[in-house]
């Protein structure tokens, strides 16, 4: 019986060693998986603003991005599109949505109906998900309410500055009645005072 020589066997030992490693590293690297970080979980916006949806996704293969928007009103498809290729938005949302290739959204212009949750998805072509959420709060602005506080603050105003002038016009027409008064009744006791010398 031949036996190989010992330094071959040692060889072959490594090759296998480095070849299984090289096999465990692609069939772990191959089917890949998808993260996806929310690093703004919650937005407050007011009516007419422009809010951004800000994620951030990584996967080896080509992955598909949908967003979807849920509240009280119902659930509605925002946009779906795959990495590199098509992008798919919804009628509702046309001229109000752009992406971003990190899988980010911005809406703009947005109303009191676009307050609640934002679903997103990201599908990797090996079928792995990962799933986030973002909450959005929506505020009216109360301009309507300020305008209508200043509006009444001026016509108060005005109000007042009428009242001002007629109450000084009517102080300053009391003073000349009165001075006309007693001029008046100086000139009427002097009559009588030269009547009466006059008499005597």
């Amino acid at each position: 019986l031949m036996r190989p020589p010992q330094g071959c066997r040692g060889r072959g030992a490594v090759v296998g060693t480095v070849t299984l490693c090289l096999a465990a590293g692609w069939a772990l690297q191959t089917p890949g998986g998808v993260s996806l970080v929310v690093p703004q979980p919650n937005i407050n916006a007011t009516v007419a603003q422009n809010i951004l949806l800000s994620v951030e996704y990584s996967c080896r293969g080509v992955a598909t991005i949908e967003w979807k928007h849920v509240s009280s009103w119902g659930t509605t498809s925002i946009v779906e599109w795959k990495s590199g290729n098509y992008v798919n938005i919804s009628t509702v949302y046309k001229d109000r949505v752009t992406t971003f290739e990190n899988g980010s959204i911005q809406l703009l212009n947005v109303g009191m109906r676009d307050a609640g949750y934002y679903f997103v998805t990201v599908t990797e072509e090996y079928g792995t998900n990962a799933y986030g959420t973002i909450i959005v709060n929506v505020y009216e602005i109360i301009y309507e309410d300020l305008h209508f506080v200043a509006v009444l603050f001026a016509f108060l105003a005005a109000v007042s500055a009428i009242l001002i002038c007629f109450m000084w016009l009517c102080n300053k027409s009391l003073h000349l009645f009165q001075k006309k008064t007693t001029h008046k009744l100086t000139a009427s006791t002097t009559e009588e005072i030269e009547l009466e010398t006059i008499e005597c």
